[in-house]
């Protein structure tokens, strides 16, 4: 009889359980935030009052809002999840006229776009014009054009000008004009303008009281914010992001900070200033991504954060591809571990950097047409394959930047050590011009005396036209299949 009664009693604790687990429908055209339940028309609404073991579900749709995340809270076993259903979080509004001057013929002025300016936003910024982002070749954590005068301007471009006069002691906050300047007779309204108006598409923030745990964020495209796609700050614990992507933002497409620690699975970022910034004190794990067309950087992990990164493709043709940053006098080191990622060279010359105060530890790499240079730390390679890329045919450029060059000779790719580094390796495969360890460089007729000297690499060797098995590098039979969408997958074919 007790048997039974726990029996009857644990049903009636599941079934109350299952019960309580909602569904929250956000529908900006019928829903009320002023209902409990749902449907509601915004997403703040949605996740102010969604509890343990509930589900967002957006529409498949554009929603010009944001989802932002400030001390949410689900339960171990019934997180929060978030489901965008293919849904895009727009980053930006159409121009309003109505805030524009005409100062002189084509030539337009606003002095109060944003309510809040600084040089970090100026720094990511762009409009879309005709659907396509103008950065005026500039872009966060790249080399940047200085701002032209107003009087410079050409039709189809902009600029800011600072008015220093409005400066406020002790902070950061700017004040200035916009300009843009438009075809003779072209008229503001139909120029086809959109505005970078939200800072993120998802936006975490917390302090120590009161963080982010035990959420779940899945099939949503941010895309046109003048910060990043997902902006993670503060701590957060227990989060998981599911196929994601990030496409066109100002910053980064997702970038973890402070003590953040989440894991993603599925993510394609295109387009954006960088692919993925990481900093702090973060963890973070990402699986089956996908990045190309980035700007400022590919990959950039910071400071004292341990992260890895597995079932990676990356088209490089950033300002710089991938650095792995420590910082002196930190308790640990900055730690990236990378398994079965590609990373291949579409632009001019560039490299994967490792610095002082760091650890990399990659099986299964392969750098395509890329420098290798660690300056200090811990390098552990294996199974890997560095080599080179062969001239490639031009074509033009899809943003206005001065690194997406439209042409290119071969990238003839190198391995520089400095006498700090800490050489870890084996069984890798290498296509490189030189091998350089400290002073010394090393080539295919004498690679034998660093295996010797090192006691590393035992059973590596160097080898022209190399391509990738089962064994060393990337398995890109995999990775095509796995995490390339299909419209890029030429991309990985073809020089």
């Amino acid at each position: 009889m007790r048997f039974i009664i726990f029996v009857i009693i644990f049903n009636i604790h599941l079934s109350a359980s299952v019960l309580s687990a909602r569904d929250i429908r956000v529908d900006p055209t019928s829903g009320d935030d002023s209902s409990t339940f749902g449907p509601v028309k915004s997403i703040s609404r949605a996740i102010r009052i969604a509890k343990p073991g509930d589900t967002i579900h957006l529409l498949p749709i554009v929603y010009r809002d944001y989802a932002g995340f400030y001390g949410v809270q689900g339960e171990p076993g019934k997180p929060i999840t978030l489901d965008g259903h293919g849904a895009i979080l727009e980053g930006s509004d159409p121009l309003d006229p109505r805030q524009w001057q005409e100062v002189q013929p084509g030539l337009f002025r606003c002095s109060n776009l944003l309510p809040h300016l600084n040089n970090a936003i100026i720094s990511r910024w762009f409009f879309l014009w005709n659907g396509k982002m103008n950065h005026m070749g500039r872009t966060s954590k790249g080399p940047s054009a200085p701002l032209k005068k107003p009087e410079e301007l050409e039709s189809g471009e902009w600029t800011f000008i600072e008015d220093v006069s409005r400066k406020q002691s002790e902070s950061n906050k700017i004040f200035g004009d916009f300009y843009l300047k438009l075809s003779p007779g072209m008229e503001l309204a139909k120029a086809n303008i959109f505005v970078p108006t939200r800072s993120a598409g998802v936006q975490f923030s917390s302090n120590k009281e009161n963080h982010n745990a035990h959420l779940i964020i899945r099939n949503l495209t941010a895309t046109h914010p003048y910060n990043d796609g997902f902006n993670i700050h503060g701590h957060c614990e227990d989060v998981l992001f599911e196929n994601i992507r990030a496409i066109e933002c100002g910053d980064d497409g997702i970038s973890a900070h402070e003590t953040a620690q989440y894991r993603v699975d599925g993510f394609v970022s295109i387009g954006n200033s960088t692919g993925i910034c990481d900093t702090g004190d973060s963890q973070t794990s990402y699986n089956r991504v996908f990045i190309r067309d980035c700007l400022g950087f590919d990959l950039y992990f910071l400071d004292t954060g341990q992260y890895s990164l597995s079932n990676a493709v990356v088209l490089s043709s950033a300002a710089r591809t991938l650095h792995v940053t420590g910082r002196e006098k930190k308790h640990r080191p900055c730690s990236l571990n990378i398994d079965n990622v590609y990373i291949r060279r579409m632009t001019d010359v560039n490299e994967v950097r490792v610095s002082k105060h760091s650890r990399f530890d990659a099986r299964r790499l392969t750098l395509q047409g890329l420098k290798f240079q660690a300056t200090g730390g811990e390098v552990k390679l294996h199974n890997s394959m560095m080599r080179s890329e062969p001239k490639a045919k031009q074509k033009p450029a899809r943003y206005d930047y001065i690194a997406a060059t439209e042409s290119r000779g071969p990238l003839v790719s190198e391995v520089i050590l400095w006498r700090d580094v800490r050489w870890i390796a084996d069984h890798n495969i290498y296509d490189v011009s030189l091998f350089r360890f400290d002073k010394t460089t090393y080539t295919k007729s004498n690679f034998s005396e660093f295996q010797t000297l090192t006691g590393q690499d035992t059973h590596s060797h160097f080898q022209s036209s190399t391509a990738n098995n089962e064994k060393t590098g990337a398995d890109l039979r995999m990775l095509e299949k796995l995490v390339v969408p299909e419209n890029d997958q030429p991309l990985l074919r073809t020089p």
